[in-house]
């Protein structure tokens, strides 16, 4: 191989070499990356919607505080100067729209001497009075959530004055004010029973709704939406409220029995596929969880990873495609390159050999060397026979590479017409006599059993044909001197066939000798000069004729060519350049 193709290919492969190594090792550091950014996103995951429950659980805290300081909180006057009568008035203005949320406001009163001491009074908003209950489990519970801040009073204690909440009874949540003097004295209590139908469907789906999207902008679309359920419910795992039907059921038996971990996760098979969290105020016996419909907190890591992988490959992959198509196309470049140099080569050797001859002949008889009388004569035609063989040979060539150029600008094109084809393959043979005389050949001709009828065709590129494949019979005879071309009728075609017995083709070279500048690579065809068109012609012709060229060829015992011509009555279009037009009638 010469140097330049050494050094050529040397550069492709270290080109190659620059592109895949850096490319692997993008690889390998974006995987490690994916491989952290999933365990990274299965805790982001996690973290979100913990995060999502701490905002639900605050917003309801603070919702409720909200609540209770528009609601309960009223002057200390009307307890110390026992006027308690007077408090209706204050709370009428407080209550308006929150009696929906609250289903009862009382008021008790510890200042001494006064005639409604420790008496709880409910307010009546109809009224605007304060007026004692009836017995009703309601009020049982309000007397239960009060009985310790009359301890208090009693005891003369200092107590702060922040809102409580008194959850006794599960089912009636109570919100507690304390009324203090100025030494933090209990004077009073105001309470409120919180509605737990309004906490159910109204507190619950407008906090849910409001914080929702802002963890998981995705939920605000529909489809993303039906991806998580959120929900509410009790210890004893009673739901309160959901976003929808399929709220993952508790692992053994009730919440209350539940161990939980320092990050909040539950124990047991299905630690960390939920996350839940109780009510920090007000509703502590109430639990808030979330969890996704379709995947765990792993598996929709795992699914991002999976993509991200997928994605990765197919980016890389795509990037390798076009360095591979990059470096094939500088390859066939090179290739071509160096078949076009072989070719230049070549031709330039087939030229030489018959100028030279011509040149040498016509020397001779411009010099004059050649005796006179009778045998003068036949060395004037002897020499004529030469110069007239190597011209027809240099004519053949020159042919050839017109008629190449010609079908690579797609400019070639064929006069059709009803011909004799035996007669065409007579006179084609003819020129070869002399040549194939000198050069110690033996060219055969096997005609048709009958006259042949008339084919259409192009003479001038069926002769050019057979003498491309009788020219290659001769350059690849390998010593062996027998040629023979034979002619016969095949069905519906004529087929024409040029049989030697030289080199012979490899089978895996015999589909590409029918290519430009193809030479074959190895054996003694590599070593015969030729410009590496005569085939690729022949092809090309034969094709334009509606037919086709065959090759039955092996190593050491020669090589026979065939031209596949269909008769007129078989053929209606051939193929002219690149466009198809229809035969003469």
């Amino acid at each position: 191989m010469p140097v330049t193709d050494l050094r050529k290919r040397r550069f492709l492969g270290l080109g190659l070499a620059a592109v895949l190594i850096p490319l692997a090792v993008l690889l390998f550091f974006q995987y490690r990356w994916l491989v952290e950014l999933e365990e990274a996103s299965a805790i982001a995951r996690r973290a979100t919607l913990d995060h999502f429950l701490d905002a639900v659980t605050y917003s309801s805290e603070m919702s409720l505080r909200q609540l209770g300081e528009d609601a309960l909180v009223l002057p200390v006057w009307p307890f110390l100067e026992q006027r308690l009568e007077q408090v209706p008035k204050y709370l009428e203005k407080k209550v308006g729209h929150r009696s929906e949320k609250v289903t009862e406001f009382f008021v008790v009163s510890f200042v001494e001497g006064e005639e409604l001491r420790n008496k709880v009074l409910f307010y009546n908003p109809e009224k605007v009075t304060l007026e004692p209950r009836e017995w009703s489990p309601q009020v049982q519970a309000v007397y239960v959530a009060v009985t310790p801040w009359k301890v208090l009073a009693y005891e003369n204690a200092k107590v702060d004055s922040s809102l409580v909440v008194d959850e006794r009874d599960p089912d009636t949540p109570i919100l507690l004010n304390p009324v203090t003097d100025d030494d933090s004295r209990l004077v009073g209590l105001v309470g409120a029973v919180l509605d737990t139908d309004y906490l159910r469907n109204g507190l619950l789906p407008h906090l849910v709704g409001k914080v929702l999207p802002k963890f998981f902008p995705e939920a605000e679309k529909e489809a993303a939406g039906r991806e998580l359920v959120v929900w509410v419910r009790t210890r004893d795992g009673e739901l309160v409220y959901a976003t929808g039907d399929d709220v993952p059921q508790p692992l053994t038996g009730k919440l209350a029995k539940r161990r939980w971990r320092s990050n909040g996760e539950w124990e047991g098979d299905r630690a960390g596929e939920i996350a839940e969290r109780p009510f920090t105020f007000a509703l502590t016996d109430w639990y808030a969880g979330i969890a996704s419909r379709q995947a765990t907190t792993g598996q929709w890591a795992r699914s991002n990873f999976d993509l991200n992988v997928a994605l990765s490959a197919i980016l890389a992959l795509v990037l390798l495609g076009g360095v591979v198509m990059a470096l094939m196309s500088a390859t066939k470049a090179m290739k071509l390159s160096q078949m076009k140099s072989d070719f230049v080569s070549n031709v330039s050797h087939e030229l030489r050999t018959p100028l030279a001859s011509i040149r040498v002949f016509g020397e001779l008889l411009r010099l004059g060397k050649v005796e006179s009388g009778e045998r003068a004569r036949e060395k004037v035609r002897e020499y004529g026979e030469y110069i007239e063989t190597e011209s027809r040979r240099l004519t053949q060539l020159i042919n050839n590479l017109l008629d190449f150029s010609s079908i690579e600008s797609g400019r070639k094109s064929y006069r059709f017409e009803p011909v004799d084809l035996e007669e065409v393959v007579t006179e084609t043979l003819e020129t070869f006599t002399v040549r194939l005389r000198q050069r110690g050949f033996r060219l055969t001709y096997d005609g048709p059993d009958r006259p042949l009828p008339p084919v259409v065709i192009d003479a001038g590129a069926i002769a050019q044909s057979l003498s491309n494949l009788v020219d290659n019979a001769v350059k690849f005879s390998n010593g062996a001197t027998e040629i023979v071309v034979s002619l016969e009728r095949d069905n519906g075609s004529v087929k024409l066939s040029v049989q030697d017995w030289g080199v012979g083709i490899p089978r895996d070279e015999q589909e590409k000798i029918f290519e430009r500048f193809h030479r074959v690579s190895t054996g003694l065809v590599h070593d015969v000069k030729g410009s590496g068109l005569g085939l690729s012609i022949v092809q090309h012709i034969v094709q334009a004729h509606g037919g086709k060229i065959t090759v039955e060829s092996r190593p050491g015992h020669g090589s026979v060519f065939t031209l596949h011509l269909p008769l007129e009555a078989e053929r209606r279009t051939v193929k002219v350049g690149s466009r198809l037009e229809e035969e003469p009638a």
